[in-house]
């Protein structure tokens, strides 16, 4: 098996759409109820692209498996240099390294881009993914409590922070 991490395509969007769509109808990772089309996914990668902010796809064996993305954390000026990512891998290709290499090259790109934080916002009963970004260097800096509501039960959010360099503030 072949795992190459690369610019997303419009290509991908079907597939990306897949996985978006799967977590959310089976897990807490993405906090809707409602499945998107693939307009939806269109409009999303033109908005992340449109504001220069990267869309990555893991490739296995020639199959979009996975996608990573980053945008803006808070809508306000002041925090233009803090961006929240988001990471998700078809789930029968989990544990295969593909999480790992996107939030790799997602790192990699945020530094190139600028970002002086990232920052997750986890589920807090999603232990693979806090576990994957503790082993990335994010530390956890707070949790909310009963913030979400999923599958008709209330959801705690991790937070956790990555600081990427001292960056100068102006």
């Amino acid at each position: 098996m072949t795992l190459i991490v690369r610019d997303a395509t419009e290509a991908d969007l079907s597939a990306i759409m897949d996985i978006y769509n799967d977590a959310v109808l089976n897990t807490t990772a993405i906090w809707n109820d409602t499945v998107v089309d693939l307009e939806n996914r269109l409009n999303w990668f033109k908005a992340r692209k449109d504001k220069e902010y990267p869309v990555l796809a893991a490739e296995l064996d020639g199959k979009c498996v996975g996608y990573a993305s980053y945008g803006d954390w808070r809508a306000f000026d002041g925090f233009r240099r803090s961006m929240e990512h988001s990471v998700y891998v078809r789930k029968d290709t989990r544990g295969t390294g593909a999480g790992k290499s996107l939030m790799q090259e997602l790192i990699i790109r945020a530094k190139q881009n600028g970002v002086h934080v990232l920052i997750g916002a986890i589920e807090a009963e999603n232990a693979a993914s806090i576990r994957l970004h503790e082993k990335m260097g994010f530390r956890h800096v707070g949790r909310f409590e009963q913030v979400g509501i999923k599958f008709g039960r209330w959801l705690d959010l991790t937070c956790m922070e990555l600081r990427l360099g001292e960056a100068d503030p102006t």
